[in-house]
């Protein structure tokens, strides 16, 4: 699925792609900003175009009034990856060597890392087969074949900062020093390769374990101890994206020395509505902002409780993520509360549940959320955890067995790849 905005870029890319690879093959997907009369023309030349070529064409136009160049950004990948899902076609645009330089030098002046200067050479998966070519080698491909595109007044406004990297700053720079352009793709080069070995020493390393669905992640203390604020300044944008987080230069900072001072129950705010919170062997990175789930009756037919379903089962395990429950009094499935006692078996003393929770690896920000099933009055059991004698099968008594599973995924023993 090509990425196309009428542009001679894009256009370019479009006949090109129709040429070597046949236009049944390919899908092409133009999105309308809502920025005035330009933008629509552009819309409509791409899907005559297509029209006249045999080629699909998707079209999207933005719901509402866009300004900043982020949002109109935003609401362009949302369009493409939902018309991406819908076709079942990979994306490629149409980024060329010159849109590379630009995001370099923007990115150098914003005092961006590795990992930002690695821009778009980073390892993804949309494809940008022109990237090696220069707009020089495009503009003059387009002269020879006769494409035809729609010029976009905006890509000559001083408004935007690519324009005026564009227009200004790049002519200036190369008259003093006409290497930038080959330097700036050398260092984004060399930023990529080193973002991927970091990425890749997170992952197979740092034992850092990703939550179902990507929600949180939870990343071992010991996996910085002895590290410098700089190896942990290197680490934590990987580490962060794991779960779908972009941490700017201050949200580093100040995660750099959280990780080095916090206490356990200890928490930061970093940036884009995310926080890091201290447990006792753990930093778990989460969205800020979670609640605690309300308490659910638990009936037949199951509960839902935050991330976690209790759901009738066929049959118990072994282990403690499923259990008879008493069918004889009403149960309630709610979140772990201060004071909590389970008493295991008649005569055994109670046990706290903050510290049965504590042994099997639930840290004090994962508490909060984690469901504990009641009979009456009485914990009978805490998924993951711990059963009472009264969540097993005895004669004479109803009992009805149920599961527990985490984002409909069953889930393995406390601890031991514990979700």
């Amino acid at each position: 699925m090509l990425a196309v905005s009428g542009g001679v870029d894009s256009m370019v890319l479009l006949r090109a792609a129709v040429d070597v690879l046949g236009a049944d093959r390919l899908v092409a997907a133009t999105f309308d900003h809502g920025t005035g009369a330009a933008a629509t023309a552009a819309r409509d030349h791409v899907a005559a175009w297509c029209a006249s070529a045999g080629v699909v064409c998707v079209t999207g136009r933005a719901a509402e009034s866009l300004t900043t160049e982020e949002k109109l950004r935003d609401a362009r990948w949302r369009f493409l990856r939902a018309a991406s899902r819908d076709a079942g076609a990979a994306i490629a645009t149409a980024h060329t060597a010159d849109d590379q330089i630009e995001t370099v030098l923007m990115r150098v002046l914003r005092g961006a890392g590795a990992r930002g200067l690695a821009g778009l050479f980073i390892e993804s998966d949309v494809a940008r087969p022109l990237i090696e070519v220069t707009r020089a080698e495009v503009a003059a491909y387009a002269a020879a074949r006769h494409v035809a595109w729609v010029e976009d007044p905006s890509n000559a406004s001083r408004r935007h900062l690519r324009n005026r990297v564009r227009h200004d700053l790049l002519p200036a720079l190369r008259l003093v020093r006409p290497e930038l352009p080959s330097e700036l793709l050398t260092l984004s080069r060399r930023a990529a390769e080193l973002r991927a070995d970091v990425e890749r020493f997170v992952r197979e390393t740092m034992r850092v374990r990703v939550r179902p669905g990507g929600s949180a992640i939870d990343v071992p203390m010991d996996a910085f101890a002895g590290r410098s604020a700089d190896e942990a300044a290197t680490l934590w944008p990987a580490v962060a994206a794991l779960a779908g987080a972009r941490l700017d230069r201050r949200g580093i900072a100040r995660l750099v020395e959280f990780t080095a001072v916090a206490r356990v129950g200890a928490r930061v705010q970093v940036a884009g509505g995310w926080e890091v919170i201290r447990s006792r062997d753990a930093l778990q990175l989460r969205a800020s902002g979670e609640v605690v789930p309300n308490a659910r009756p638990l009936q037949s037919i199951g509960a839902h409780f935050g991330e976690w379903s209790i759901v009738p089962c066929q049959s118990v395990g072994a282990d403690s993520w499923s259990a008879w429950l008493p069918g004889d009094r009403p149960m309630t499935v709610r979140a772990w509360r201060p004071g909590d006692v389970m008493t295991p078996h008649a005569g055994a003393r109670p046990r706290k549940v903050k510290q049965l929770l504590s042994r099997a690896g639930v840290t004090g920000h994962e508490r909060a959320r984690w469901p504990v099933v009641v009979a009456g009055d009485e914990i009978v059991w805490i998924p993951g955890v711990r059963r009472t004698d009264a969540a097993t099968a005895r004669s004479g008594r109803p009992v009805l067995p149920f599961a527990c599973e985490y984002h409909r995924r069953r889930s393995t023993a406390a601890g031991q790849g514990r979700p």
